[in-house]
Parts: structure tokens; C-alpha cells; sequence
């Protein structure tokens, strides 16, 4: 456990004459990881997903012959057990008594819904910048992107290009042409369209200049720009802080049941006072969990 914040700790904040106090009170850039997943309501301790293989193809009936029966069954499970997530400070009596700045107080009150809501940024952004690792396998034994995700009904597909890219008017171009065929668990393709770019920091500018310029980029060709003119992408660009492969990119479709995040409990805080030695103690906890259960609705790249 940590050491009680006493008097010892912020000596200057028991005197006057400090004009200001720096390091907690920073601007935040507005919630982002909602726009990596679809928000769930949870009351359970853990929500599975499990796939359902569907039928295959119609076969042609013989005159005066029986017609042919296809069958269909559960597929991939996903478990998706949420976490509690917490943390707290301890103030003796006496610092919070004699602080002369509120140092300890209100501002570290505050300084602990910064760090819950930063941490729930880093848990959402990491099953994106995880979704090459092979480690961090889902229900169908593979990692969120994979050249090899099976299908129970036998073979496999991809969602990620044939040749690891960068971003580009090409590689885009590519992975449009790729979710267009998805297929579903029989082989039959689906209606999965691409609707939003997600991409880290780094990688602003040039995402910009590939979808928003009227022409192709970087040629001297009077050429549409083919992405912009089709309307891909409908619901824009995601640019994430807490990205950590600064030249991968991301792309989720409308693929349903996909990158999910399930919010068993909200923020909670609250305070008490220890009877024996006054401190007061200040806690934040929070139940969540992030997951992936269709890959489908998610395409990338790790860059070149």
C-alpha cells in the first residue's frame, strides 16, 4: 500500500507565497475509445458471443427428387469477463487541514478521474494496438487481424492485406476491394462496408490528404479521388492519442457484434475516514471490459 499523503509531502502547500501549483490540471482531448467499439450494457459478470455458421448454397432439386437439407450450428465463443479497475489516495488530518492551496484536495480528487479516465483509453486503444500479436487470441484461436481466421464450416480468410502496407491511396484502395468480398461462415458474401479510418496521431496529415483532397494524391493527373467521390468511409476519420504503432491503421466496418466494449459499472467514487488515525481515504473503481467477437468488423495493417 502507499504512504499516507502527509505534511512532510507537500511542505510548501502549509505557507503562503506560492503563486501557482502545476502538473494536474491539463486539458483532455475528448473521449476517443467510443469510437473504436459499439457500447454495451452488461449486468453479468462476463457476456459471451459465439458465431452461428448459417447455410450454404442452394442445390439444384431433380424433377420428382428430394430436395436438399443443409444444416447450421454454433460456431466461435468469445468471453468477454469484466474487470474492476481502481485506485486511491490517503491524506492524514493534518495535511488536509493545513493545506493552504487545496493542493491535496479537490485537485487530487480530480487528478484521480484523470487516471480513470486515462486508463480505460489505454485498456480500449490496447486490443487495437494488440490485434497483430498472436498472443491476444479471440474465439477463433487467432489474434483480432489475421491472414488465417478459420471458418467452422471449413477454410479460412483474412482481414488484412496480402502484403503488410502504409497508409496509402493504394493500400485503402485494397482493403475497400477485400471487405467488399467478405463472406460469412459458408463462404457467401455479405454486405460488410467500410465506415471509418482509425488511425494514431502520427499518421493524421496524410490520411487527411488521402481522403479529403478532390484529386488523386501526389499526382500530376486530373484523376477523382476515387474514395472520396464513392463515399467511403462514411463516418470519417478516427484519430487515436493512445495508439501506440504510429503507422498502422485501422478500418471498422458495419459488421455487428464485432469490436465491443461492455460497461458493467460506471465510475464510482467515493471517501471515508480511517477511526484510529483520521486519514482520509479516496477511491475510484470501475467494471468494464473490451473485446472483439466478429472479426469482420475490423480490418489493418501493421505498416510496411
Amino acid at each position: 500500500m502507499a504512504m499516507p499523503i502527509t505534511t512532510g509531502s507537500f511542505a510548501k502547500a502549509l505557507w503562503p507565497g506560492v503563486e501557482a501549483w502545476y502538473g494536474k490540471e491539463y486539458n483532455e482531448y475528448p473521449v476517443e475509445f467510443i469510437h473504436l467499439f459499439e457500447e454495451r450494457s452488461s449486468h453479468k459478470n462476463f457476456e459471451e458471443i459465439i458465431g452461428i455458421t448459417s447455410f450454404g448454397l442452394a442445390q439444384v432439386k431433380p424433377e420428382g427428387g428430394t430436395i436438399a437439407y443443409d444444416t447450421e450450428r454454433q460456431g466461435f465463443l468469445t468471453r468477454a469477463t469484466h474487470v474492476v479497475f481502481g485506485l486511491g489516495f490517503i491524506i492524514t488530518r493534518e495535511m488536509y487541514e493545513d493545506d493552504q492551496y487545496d493542493v491535496v484536495g479537490e485537485r487530487k480528487s480530480k487528478g484521480l478521474a484523470f487516471s480513470m479516465r486515462q486508463t480505460q483509453e489505454v485498456n480500449g486503444a490496447n486490443v487495437y494496438n494488440r490485434a497483430f500479436n498472436s498472443t491476444y487470441a479471440y474465439g477463433d484461436g487467432q489474434q483480432a487481424i489475421s491472414a488465417a481466421h478459420p471458418n467452422v464450416a471449413g477454410g479460412t480468410w483474412s482481414n488484412q492485406l496480402s502484403v503488410n502496407s502504409d497508409l496509402s491511396e493504394a493500400s485503402l484502395e485494397q482493403a475497400c476491394n477485400q471487405i467488399a468480398l467478405f463472406t460469412n461462415d459458408r463462404g457467401l458474401i455479405i454486405a460488410a462496408i467500410p465506415e471509418s479510418l482509425i488511425i494514431p496521431w502520427a499518421l493524421e496529415f496524410e490520411a487527411v490528404r488521402i481522403l479529403k483532397s478532390a484529386g488523386r494524391v501526389g499526382t500530376d493527373f486530373n484523376d477523382l479521388n476515387a474514395l472520396k467521390e464513392l463515399g467511403k468511409f462514411r463516418k470519417g476519420l478516427v484519430i487515436n492519442h493512445f495508439l501506440t504503432d504510429l503507422d498502422a491503421w485501422y478500418i471498422r466496418t458495419n459488421v455487428p457484434d464485432g469490436m465491443l466494449y461492455f460497461n458493467r459499472r460506471a465510475a464510482e467514487f467515493g471517501t471515508e475516514n480511517d477511526f484510529d488515525t483520521e486519514n482520509a481515504k479516496f477511491k475510484a473503481t470501475q467494471r468494464y471490459s473490451f473485446t472483439v467477437g466478429d472479426p469482420r468488423a475490423i480490418f489493418g495493417s501493421p505498416g510496411a
